[in-house]
């Protein structure tokens, strides 16, 4: 099998699995990383929602051999590394709301969130309530109104 080397939460890893492995899969069954959940598998629900090189993306729908070496990938797992600190700002605002219920879209929607928030203060403005309709991440728990306020609260600290 052809081995594929990318970075993943800061550290360089090399994988041997089939150019077409899902990255979810590879995250999860081969690495270990349980961050990105499985959800739906077609990059519809966005549970596993990461970043590549910063920019949101679902694990599920890419391709390992799309990869490069200096492809950067960051789970929920490494986004406080990003910032330095033991919790990253948006996991904060999270608390701070009251946001989880299960729980399980949380690290989807904040890496989303974190990834808005930054496109947003790369744009030089301020999150607005379209920004926030276009996240479609899905929580089954429904606490939209909680996330929303969470990514405002936090996008003032980023």
């Amino acid at each position: 099998m052809p081995k594929h080397t990318f970075r993943l939460n800061g550290e360089e890893v090399t994988v041997d699995v089939r150019d077409d492995e899902r990255l979810l899969w590879v995250l999860r069954d081969v690495l270990g990383v349980t961050g990105p959940k499985y959800g739906c598998g077609i990059n519809v629900c966005k549970a596993c929602t990461s970043h590549l090189n910063g920019r949101a993306v679902n694990p599920c729908a890419v391709p390992v051999g799309a990869l490069k070496p200096t492809d950067e990938i960051t789970t929920i797992e490494g986004l406080a590394a990003t910032v330095d600190a033991e919790l990253h700002p948006m996991q904060e605002a999270w608390l701070e709301q009251d946001v989880a219920q299960c729980g399980y879209c949380q690290p989807g929607q904040i890496m989303a969130a974190v990834a808005l928030v930054r496109r947003v203060a790369g744009e030089g403005r301020e999150v607005t309530d379209e920004d926030l309709d276009g996240i479609r991440n899905i929580c089954r728990c429904g606490t939209y109104p909680r996330i929303r306020e969470a990514i405002r609260s936090a996008a003032g600290r980023m």
